[in-house]
């Protein structure tokens, strides 16, 4: 099994993903543990003064102004994390809470935190344990950070509350810790608060979203060509003298992709023969455009969560070269908020053009020759014409999808926490786009390779990763040409092909490496 070592300086997207969607265990490094040791002894030095420090002996929030005495200050800790761990709704899936602990416990290694090096290590264990802490859908402003979700987070660590075992049962959450040997935490001064402000549950949906998007769009470069040569049209608009004299990167990225698909094909090309054509549609010819506007956003997406794996953010933060502890801003979930309501426009525009190129295959008075709906026998058959439904739904609802969630901001905690920055709820409605994204996808590859097909059968020749691509889906389970019959299987079967980076590999095995 992979071991992620969490140490001084943040943690890379790769990491994330390994601890999130694969399993793999945390250690803290020597360094982590040294920093660690050194910030908690500012805050213990802070604690013994009669001053009050905010965080450390005084209120939160709105309460910021109490000082509380000594003896109140272990279940001020206690009490914070109890009192925000007010989620409601469904539970949140394993793979974010994981992500979201493995950044929260990425930040307490930064020593800017103040917590005490067992409290650090107790995250990674329970981590390495398999225990999943129960989250709900609702109950982050996205400012101060995450707070309700990762206060059940904090609370598991705590022995408190409900969390989700390995084998998928949610149960006491003490009970989950006492069976693998974990003692369960008594928080000291600051230590409730440092667990429980932090992006780090929108973090990590952002970084699983960009790993997600980054296989999509390249999937989406592979459907966009196999409809380009099902519909006869023309390779000559990717060629790369055209691109280079308006040089956005991504637009680039995708006609090299495209065109290293459609390479050797014998169906391009054929736009002269019968009803010729000048240019193809905009769904097609614009595909690179569009496409490769999407993959620019996707880099913006990667600098912005790059920036913030790299961050410690807490408040207070502990300056270990000051040797003191101070309040802040950089809670605030604005920079990755953005980015996650970006990220959720163009997923809404790639799904249109997609569904877009989907309708021309589907209607004959647009498909140069291709049968209505690529149907067997129409009128007897009605082929894809309800596929075409379902995608042109999830495309409705990926527009909706599409309104920020950033511009929403709504005061809280007696107009302290006055401006917020709704991080949290763009990264979930993103999520959904995504896996709406992968079925729209889905339904182009469906119908693509079928119009291939069809193609076939009248004696035309089809790009060798385009066969490869065909000959992959239908051993993947997803039946060609034929009469009606149940669409919804061979659908979810696409679907996963599309989602898992079958279809990628399926044209990388001839094309060799896509961008």
């Amino acid at each position: 099994m992979q071991t992620v070592v969490v140490g001084t300086s943040g943690t890379t997207a790769q990491d994330v993903i390994a601890v999130a969607r694969q399993g793999a265990r945390v250690e803290l490094s020597a360094a982590a543990v040294e920093a660690l040791a050194a910030a908690r002894e500012i805050v213990d030095a802070l604690a013994a003064k009669p001053e009050p420090v905010y965080g450390v002996s005084t209120g939160f929030g709105a309460l910021a102004a109490r000082h509380i005495s000594p003896g109140l200050r272990a279940q001020l800790q206690r009490n914070i994390v109890r009192s925000h761990a007010a989620g409601m709704g469904p539970h949140v899936e394993r793979e974010v809470v994981r992500a979201l602990m493995f950044l929260r416990l990425k930040t307490l290694a930064s020593g800017h935190t103040g917590v005490r090096p067992e409290v650090a290590q107790t995250m990674a264990d329970v981590l390495n344990a398999g225990i999943t802490p129960v989250v709900h859908e609702y109950g982050s402003l996205g400012c101060s950070g995450d707070l309700a979700p990762l206060s059940h987070c904090a609370l598991t660590l705590m022995g408190e509350g409900e969390a989700e075992g390995p084998d998928g049962t949610v149960r006491p959450a003490g009970e989950l810790l006492a069976e693998h040997g974990i003692t369960p935490v008594e928080l000291r001064e600051k230590e409730g608060l440092a667990l429980l402000n932090g992006t780090d549950g929108m973090l990590g949906m952002l970084v699983m979203a960009l790993a997600d998007l980054k296989n999509l769009y390249t999937g989406a470069d592979i459907t966009a060509a196999l409809s380009l040569e099902a519909l006869l049209g023309t390779d000559r608009v990717l060629a790369p003298e055209l691109h280079a004299i308006r040089p956005h990167p991504g637009q680039g990225v995708s006609a090299g992709n495209m065109l290293r698909v459609l390479d050797g094909s014998g169906l391009t090309g054929h736009h002269q023969d019968v009803a010729p054509r000048v240019q193809d549609a905009y769904s097609v010819r614009c595909a690179p455009q569009v496409n490769g506007a999407g993959r620019d956003t996707l880099a913006h997406g990667r600098l912005v969560a790059d920036r913030e794996l790299a961050s410690a953010v807490d408040n207070p933060v502990v300056l270990p070269g000051e040797g003191r502890v101070e309040s802040n801003g950089n809670f605030h979930g604005a920079p990755v908020a953005y980015v996650l309501d970006f990220l959720a426009i163009v997923a809404a525009d790639l799904g249109s053009i997609t569904e877009r190129r989907t309708d021309r295959l589907l209607d004959k008075n647009r498909s140069h020759g291709l049968p209505p709906f690529l149907a067997d026998d129409a009128g007897v058959d009605s082929g894809l014409m309800i596929a075409q439904y379902t995608q042109a739904a999830l495309v409705s609802e990926l527009k909706r999808l599409a309104v920020p969630a950033s511009v929403d901001s709504i005061p809280s905690s007696a107009m302290q926490e006055d401006h917020v920055s709704m991080g949290w709820s763009a990264a979930r409605k993103l999520r959904t786009a995504v896996t709406g994204l992968a079925r729209i996808v889905a339904v182009e590859l469906y119908a693509a390779t079928r119009a291939v097909e069809l193609r076939v059968a009248e004696g035309l020749t089809p790009a060798p990763a385009t066969l490869a691509v065909v000959e992959a889906l239908r051993a993947a389970g997803v039946q060609g040409p034929g009469p009606d019959r149940f669409l919804a299987p061979d659908l979810a079967a696409a679907e996963a092909f599309v989602r898992e980076g079958k279809l990628v590999d399926a044209a990388e095995a001839v094309t060799g490496p896509l961008a």
